[in-house]
């Protein structure tokens, strides 16, 4: 998010045709402030777009960093590492590797890429089950739910207990049970949005019927029209529904803030419109030949009424504006719901690496073929060092009863190196593959490493400084889920408070967690679980000025704890 002592010295040129603000680092976004009574949805969303990954090659401020230096030399120092770990292997076994890891992996390989196709073809039941919801034949709130929670546990109980019955090892068991998991939480976010706004469209229907019955009492929807264009043909000033300076609505209500650990892309409504208010400025200056309909075009057409003189009619009017608004995607192809509800989009959505489903992506023009060479050739190799180090330094560690101290001690390097391999597979490699072939053009998957910051000057902060900001970067796409679909839906939907929604979202991670490693060891001991809820009263801990004053303790008491934390597990599970 941009500080307000920034937004006047951005470089923004114009508006976009979908309503954004371009800037130099990308477009930015800024919805209006507000929230409609009919409405469960939480408004004031700030995000960029389109965005690259960090560690890409086509990331100017990446690539212009003065450190970036230490990209190439950590990527030199592992290949010059495995290389000695190879000869040394060789001349005193005679090969290299001894391809354990290799018969372990490719166990029952056809069995698993079937089960694996059978688990993603599943997911297309979304389709009629959105269609069964857009022609009304299921209502959403709350048949639609409690049919949508059905669907997705069933899904997950028989992929566990598919991983059981095979007596799959734990590479086989654990991909099976992620994936499943990935595709719960994508059929999740698209039964959920498409029944979100079937519940949008019945309300907008029943507005829109009061406001004709409002209208009856002023002698008719016509006699009103005409009185809604008089009034707008006299008064100069900005309707009040398509103003930029107006922070007033039907319906004002302040956006909560995201709780300790999920701090992120919802903003007080007030300073929405702050906001937005410098952007115009900003944009109106550097733009001065434009019209102000060019510079600021509304997302949605409002309804004409409301310019009626009747204060009653005029808001009515401006929650159906504002309703309607939430039924079309914010361009460039302004797609409407139920439009949206085809085999093809949801065939699109599936490839698209996020687990938030949206009506419109920001998309990319063309696919760059030397691109996704650049990203496969990048998974093979990087996954071939991860084998490596999974093959010689940890699995021989984990098969040998020696002392507690002493494994974590012989664990923690090893474990630590094959994260930050996994991560880079995972998040720059194939997500960033995916985007390309799917169009998708916001790329930023994470923000831990380098996590940029605009202010008076450019600065770059290295690293989590605590563990709520490494539980809010380094996986977006999971983390985006929980902010919108655990942590703001159960404040809007039930009411819940803030502290207890952030109990319920860290709860809920810590069962998931916990699962995967139930199905992966095929043992109840929840170390894992337990680890995750300690986290709350850590990230408090961390929140004390002590602590928070000093950005290099804070880091590495994370950094210690992210050492420490993978072997322990390891060691506990296995040993214990």
């Amino acid at each position: 998010m941009m500080p307000l002592d920034a937004i006047s010295k951005a470089s923004v040129t114009s508006r976009t045709a979908s309503g954004g603000f371009e800037t130099q680092d990308g477009t930015l976004y800024v919805s209006k402030p507000f929230r409609s009574r009919t409405s469960k949805k939480l408004r004031a969303l700030i995000t960029f777009a389109p965005r690259n990954s960090h560690f890409d090659t086509n990331n100017e401020l990446s690539g212009s960093n003065e450190f970036r230096g230490f990209f190439s030399l950590f990527w030199i120092s592992i290949f010059i590492f495995m290389v000695r770990t190879y000869i040394n292997s060789y001349e005193s076994s005679g090969a290299p590797l001894n391809f354990r890891f290799a018969t372990l992996l490719s166990k029952d390989a056809i069995t698993l890429a079937l089960s694996d196709a059978a688990l993603v073809g599943s997911t297309i039941i979304c389709v009629p089950f959105a269609k069964a919801i857009s022609k009304g034949w299921i209502r959403y709130y709350w048949t639609g739910v409690f049919i949508q929670h059905t669907i997705q546990t069933l899904i997950l109980f028989t992929a566990v207990t598919w991983t059981f019955n095979r007596q799959w090892p734990w590479v086989q068991s654990g991909f099976l049970t992620l994936h499943s998991l990935v595709m719960i939480m994508k059929m999740h976010s698209y039964m959920s949005v498409n029944g979100y706004l079937q519940h949008i469209t019945e309300q907008s229907q029943v507005i829109l019927d009061q406001l004709r019955q409002a209208t009856d009492l002023v002698g008719g929807w016509e006699k009103a029209l005409e009185d809604a264009a008089a009034r707008r043909t006299g008064d100069s000033s900005p309707s009040p529904a398509c103003s930029d300076t107006d922070t007033s609505t039907s319906s004002p209500v302040r956006t909560p803030p995201v709780p300790i650990g999920m701090q992120g892309s919802y903003v007080d409504a007030n300073a929405a419109a702050v906001i937005r208010r410098r952007l115009v400025a900003v944009t109106a200056e550097n733009v001065k030949q434009k019209t102000t309909a060019e510079i600021i075009p509304s997302m949605f057409d409002p309804h004409p009424l409301i310019d009626h003189p009747s204060e009653y009619i005029s808001d009515l009017a401006k929650e159906y504006s504002e309703l309607q608004g939430e039924l079309k995607s914010p361009g460039p192809e302004y797609i409407v719901w139920p439009n949206n509800i085809t085999f093809k989009n949801f065939s699109v959505y599936q490839l698209i690496p996020t687990l938030v489903y949206e009506l419109e992506y920001p998309r990319t023009d063309k696919i760059r073929p030397l691109y996704i060479f650049e990203k496969t050739t990048a998974t093979f190799g990087t996954f071939a060092l991860l084998y490596s180090v999974t093959e010689t330094f940890i699995l021989p560690k984990t098969e040998t009863t020696g002392s507690f101290f002493r494994s974590l001690l012989d664990l923690s390097l090893p474990f630590m190196l094959a994260y930050l391999l996994l991560f880079y597979i995972i998040f720059e490699c194939i997500c960033n593959a995916f985007a390309e072939l799917s169009y998708f053009a916001d790329r930023q998957f994470y923000e831990d490493w380098v996590y940029q910051i605009l202010c008076r000057s450019l600065l770059y902060r290295w690293n989590s400084a605590s563990w709520d900001e490494f539980s809010r970067k380094w996986n977006k796409p999971v983390y985006m889920f929980l902010l919108r679909h655990v942590y703001a839906s159960t404040m809007a939907s039930y009411k819940l408070s803030r502290s207890s929604a952030m109990f319920i979202t860290f709860f809920l991670s810590a069962c998931v967690h916990e699962l995967v490693m139930v199905v992966v060891t095929q043992k109840i001991r929840m170390y894992l679980f337990l680890l995750q809820l300690i986290q709350i009263p850590l990230i408090v801990l961390s929140r004390m000025p002590v602590i928070k004053q000093n950005q290099m303790l804070g880091n590495v008491v994370f950094w210690l704890g992210l050492y420490a934390g993978f072997p322990l597990l390891c060691v506990a599970y296995v040993a214990y």
